[in-house]
């Protein structure tokens, strides 16, 4: 990649903590239920429902007429008046169920789904980001299309399809940025990075590890892997990889539940990058190089590193999109909790109008 020079050691820190964002993104994608022994992936683990559907869930959705600019005028909530906060920049970050480098998709329908969906809020004014996780499964309109790209209109479906009706690159990126800016009430999103998993192993290692608490037991004898729960263990690359992706869906909720781990591996990496900035500025290109096959991206990586330059994160910045798992005629739907839902966005991305 190319940088801007005088190429600092400073600026190769913050590259390295930014790497801790993007290796959560290539969580928890490809499935395989290791239980019962079954091969293959998620690809078409989706569902999709009529038009008629769709267009009732605009129409039931009160709260979304409130927001139609963000950037001009105020609204009014709770007796209190708000506008969008211009101090903030979000990217979608994306990890795609796919092991190998990136490449195009044979069709228009096997673009791979978007397994891990997170959204990176970084507010200029106070120099902190936030980190939004978005359950693969949520119900809300997407863009459907044919194996030839013919478009076949907005229906329902869980979030994770989106990706898959494109080119498997910039196409069902930018389709996935539009499908989660309209969820997130026509929300203004940056810029976008997606990663596909094989880079998964070698950036945990890069930094030692991450240190969890084991939330659930991970047995993957293939890969030499046996993770108890309760126990408190540094990962390897290997067992990185299985417990951010594996899930059984045979078990209820197996996709909130393997959620909970990656937000969990997430800040672990967060911190422990922050806790090397002082390292070897050369492994954090070394860390990019490796991973940069995997990724898509419409970015300026080195302007976004330069903005994000001492930015402040904690545990307790981590949100997840309020809602609930329903059981549907074949997959698991989970369904936002739209009052919950307006109330997260407006302590995210809004501030109080001034008097």
């Amino acid at each position: 990649m190319k940088q801007k020079k005088p190429f600092t050691q400073k600026l190769n820190n913050i590259l390295f903590f930014l790497l801790g964002i993007l290796a959560v993104v290539i969580a928890g994608v490809i499935f395989i239920n290791f239980q019962t022994n079954a091969t293959g992936s998620e690809q078409k683990d989706y569902v999709v429902k009529d038009d008629t559907q769709a267009g009732e869930t605009k129409k039931s959705n009160e709260l979304s007429s409130s927001v139609e600019k963000w950037q001009e005028g105020t609204i009014t909530y709770n007796e209190k008046k708000y506008v969008y906060n211009t101090s903030i920049e979000t990217y979608l970050l994306m990890g795609i169920d796919n092991d190998e480098p990136v490449s195009t998709a044979k069709d228009s329908v096997s673009g791979g789904q978007s397994d891990a969906i997170f959204l990176l809020v970084a507010n200029k004014e106070t120099q902190q980001m936030s980190i939004i996780s978005i359950n693969r499964n949520t119900m809300t309109p997407i863009e459907i299309y044919d194996e030839n790209g013919k478009d076949l209109g907005e229906m329902t479906a869980q979030l994770c399809g989106q990706h898959g009706f494109g080119d498997g690159k910039k196409l069902s990126c930018s389709r996935t940025v539009n499908a989660v800016s309209k969820m997130f009430y026509n929300l203004p999103i940056s810029g976008y990075m997606s990663i596909n998993m094989g880079a998964i192993g070698d950036i945990n290692d890069a930094i030692g590890g991450v240190e969890v608490n084991v939330l659930q037991d991970i047995n993957v004898p293939a890969k030499d892997v046996d993770l108890k729960k309760g126990q408190t263990k540094t990962l390897n690359g290997n067992e990185a990889y299985c417990y951010l992706r594996n899930r059984d869906i045979t078990q209820f909720e197996s996709a909130t539940d393997r959620l909970r781990r990656q937000e969990q591996y997430l800040n672990g990496f967060i911190s422990k990058a922050q806790s090397q900035n002082q390292a070897n500025s050369a492994l954090a290109m070394d860390i990019y190089n490796s991973a940069a096959d995997y990724l898509v991206t419409d970015i300026d990586f080195t302007e976004l590193v330069s903005t994000l330059m001492g930015y402040g994160y904690s545990d307790d910045r981590m949100y997840t999109v309020p809602g609930e798992t329903v059981k549907g005629d074949k997959y698991e739907e989970f369904n936002i909790d739209n009052q919950a839902f307006y109330d997260m966005v407006i302590q995210i991305f809004y501030k109080e109008a001034d008097k």
